[in-house]
């Protein structure tokens, strides 16, 4: 967002706010793009910013929250109710959560772990064991496939747990211990026949690197 024009945003809204027209300042903020609305509302004071961050939809606030800096976040996490920061914490990518609790005071990270499920918890403690940057410390939300299953079956598995995952456009294939042996891209599975086997069509000449790595 160029400086002229943040500055002509912040004096619109900042005039909107002053005349208690909320709506209108959602409908500004909910066509912009999440780092943007973040840079936006970095401009506005400590009292005006819980404000605006509750009138963004439920997915722009969250992708707009990654986008903040630490102070930001840590004075609206301080200023949410517990079911506010449920919400925000619900539509967070967990690798996304991981950097903002590496950032935060151990009082915050404690409220924000009483706040995530048992299953989230356990993997947001998995990858806060390895270094920044590693490997290990990537999203762990991917759809995972059975070389057995069918290109049906595969689809079927990518409606029912796709929509809580990062990434769906490469799906991972794995054996019964979890380990990867192969990957289809949903390409790949568009352009299948519903009855074909995902270990026939899955790309298995794949290069796996240690968690400890590098993430470059």
């Amino acid at each position: 967002m160029q400086k002229e024009y943040l500055s002509l945003a912040v004096d619109f809204i900042e005039e909107l706010l002053s005349q208690r027209k909320y709506a209108t300042v959602r409908e500004q903020l909910v066509d912009m793009e999440p780092a943007d609305v973040a840079l936006l509302l970095s401009e506005f004071s400590e009292e005006q910013l819980p404000i605006l961050f509750r009138l963004l939809p439920k997915e722009l606030a969250a992708e707009t929250f990654v986008e903040m800096d630490n102070d930001q976040q840590e004075l609206l996490i301080r200023s949410f109710s517990d079911t506010e920061l449920q919400e925000v914490l619900e539509e967070m990518y967990l690798d996304d959560t991981v950097d903002v609790i590496e950032e935060m005071p151990a009082s915050v990270v404690h409220r924000i772990l009483r706040h995530c499920d048992p299953e989230s918890r356990k993997t947001i403690n998995e990858l806060m064991k390895y270094p920044e940057d590693s490997a290990g410390s990537m999203t762990t939300e991917f759809v995972s496939l059975t070389a057995d299953m069918t290109v049906e079956d595969a689809f079927k598995r990518i409606r029912r747990t796709g929509v809580d995952k990062e990434t769906i456009y490469l799906c991972y294939v794995v054996n019964d211990s979890r380990v990867l042996i192969g990957l289809v891209s949903v390409r790949t599975l568009l352009l299948s026949d519903e009855d074909d086997i995902i270990s026939d069509i899955m790309e298995s000449s794949i290069v796996s690197i240690n968690t400890l790595d590098d993430q470059e």
